[in-house]
C-alpha cells in the first residue's frame, strides 16, 4: 500500500534493501525485516524515500545519482544542520540517523522524522478548495515561515559559525556563475543553449558584479525556499507542518531567500513547461507585491527599493540549478526523463533575469 505523498520508486533509482536493511538493523526502532521503500515523486535534485519498517516510517534523503559538483548534495552537512536547526526553529525536521558509509547505498544517506502534511506544487489541492480564503493563508504561511526563519537569533543559537555571512553576496554571483560557465562549457557542443550573444548571459552576470550590495542582515539563508518545500496542514493552509530540503542551508543576506522565494513564485511554468503553478498568477493569491509588502510587515524590513538586485541573482540562481540538472541528463548521468526540457527553462530564466535589468536600468519619468 502506497501512501497519499509516496509512489513506486523509480526505475533506476531503486536503493539496495538488503544493504539497507543491515545498516539500519539496532540502530532504528521499527521491524527492520518488514523494511518497504517507496519514493517521495516531487523534487528536482535530492532523491528522498519513504521507508516503512512495520508500523515506524521514515524519510531517507540522499545525493541524487551520477557526478555531482564539488561540495554539493552533501547529506552528512545537511543532517547536521537540521541537528541545530530543530531545536530554535521546529519546522525544521529532526533527523534521527546520519550512514556517511557511501558503500551501503552508493552514497552518504540520512534518516530523518516521518512528518505528514500537504505539499502544494501545480494548483490549490482538493482538501483547500471549499476552505475560506485559501490562496491567502498558504501566501501568509509562505511568508511568516520565511520570516520566522530569517528572524533566529544565529548569536544566542550559537549558529554563529554555520557560515560566513561577511561577503555573502558576492560569493554568491561568483559561485554560481562559475558553476553556469562550467555547465555551458559541458553542453558547448549539443546546441541546447542559445549563444551567449542571445541569451546575454555574461552581461547579466556583469550586472550582478557591478551592483552587489553589502548584506543587509547576518541571518540563516535557506537558499532554495520556495511553496513546495512546505509541508501544510491537510486542514488549515495557514499552518506549516513542516520546512524540507534543507541543504544549501548557511548564514547570509536574508533577501537572497526572499529573490529567489519571488522567482519561483513569479514563473510562469514549472519545469518541463507544465502550466498553471501555484503563485503570482493564479487566481486569489497573493500577487508580488502583496507578498513583498506581507514580508515587509512579519520582518520589520523595507525591503522594496533594494530588491531588483535580489530578484535578478534569484532568477540566474534557479537557471543555473537548472542548467546542471539537464547537463547531467544531457551527458548520460541521470536517466530521468523529467530533466529533458530544463535547458528551455534555463534559457527562459537567463532572458527573465536580463528583462528585469533592462526594466532596472531604464530611465525613470
Amino acid at each position: 500500500m502506497t501512501a497519499p505523498d509516496a509512489a513506486p520508486v523509480r526505475p533506476g533509482e531503486e536503493l539496495p534493501v538488503g544493504a539497507l536493511r543491515e545498516a539500519l538493523r539496532g540502530r532504528v526502532p521499527g521491524d527492520v525485516d518488514a523494511l518497504e521503500v517507496l519514493q517521495f515523486p516531487g523534487g528536482f535534485s535530492n532523491l528522498t524515500y519513504l521507508l516503512r519498517l512495520g508500523e515506524q516510517e521514515y524519510v531517507l534523503r540522499r545525493a541524487p545519482l551520477g557526478p555531482l559538483p564539488k561540495g554539493a548534495h552533501d547529506m552528512t552537512r545537511e543532517a547536521n544542520l537540521l541537528s541545530r536547526i530543530h531545536p530554535v526553529l521546529p519546522v525544521a525536521p529532526a533527523p534521527l540517523l546520519v550512514v556517511e558509509d557511501a558503500g551501503v547505498i552508493g552514497s552518504p544517506f540520512y534518516l530523518m522524522e516521518r512528518r505528514r502534511g500537504t505539499v502544494v506544487r501545480t494548483s490549490l489541492p482538493p482538501e483547500y478548495r471549499e476552505l475560506p480564503g485559501a490562496p491567502e493563508r498558504l501566501g501568509a504561511a509562505l511568508i511568516d515561515t520565511l520570516a520566522d526563519l530569517h528572524a533566529v537569533d544565529i548569536d544566542a543559537a550559537g549558529l554563529r559559525d554555520l557560515g560566513k555571512p561577511e561577503g555573502f553576496n558576492r560569493r554568491q554571483v561568483d559561485g554560481w556563475a562559475g558553476r553556469w560557465r562550467r555547465a555551458r562549457e559541458a553542453l558547448k557542443d549539443t546546441g541546447d543553449l542559445p549563444p551567449p550573444a542571445e541569451l546575454r548571459d555574461e552581461l547579466v552576470i556583469a550586472w550582478l558584479e557591478a551592483h552587489t550590495p553589502t548584506e543587509t542582515a547576518h541571518a540563516l539563508v535557506h537558499n532554495d525556499f520556495k511553496l513546495d518545500n512546505l509541508m501544510l496542514d491537510p486542514h488549515d493552509p495557514g499552518r506549516v507542518v513542516a520546512l524540507l530540503d534543507w541543504e544549501m542551508t548557511t548564514l547570509g543576506d536574508p533577501l537572497v531567500d526572499l529573490g529567489l522565494t519571488l522567482t519561483y513564485w513569479t514563473m510562469p511554468e514549472l519545469p518541463g513547461g507544465a502550466p498553471n503553478r501555484v503563485g503570482a498568477a493564479a487566481p486569489g493569491f497573493p500577487d508580488r507585491d502583496a507578498l513583498v509588502a506581507l514580508y515587509e510587515a512579519r520582518s520589520g524590513r523595507p525591503v522594496a527599493d533594494i530588491l531588483p538586485w535580489y530578484e535578478v541573482l534569484g532568477h540566474f540562481k534557479l537557471a543555473v540549478i537548472v542548467i546542471q540538472i539537464f547537463a547531467r541528463y544531457r551527458l548520460g548521468q541521470t536517466q530521468d526523463p523529467r530533466f529533458a526540457p530544463l535547458a528551455g527553462q534555463a534559457a527562459w530564466l537567463m532572458r527573465r533575469a536580463w528583462d528585469l535589468i533592462l526594466k532596472q536600468d531604464a530611465p525613470r519619468e
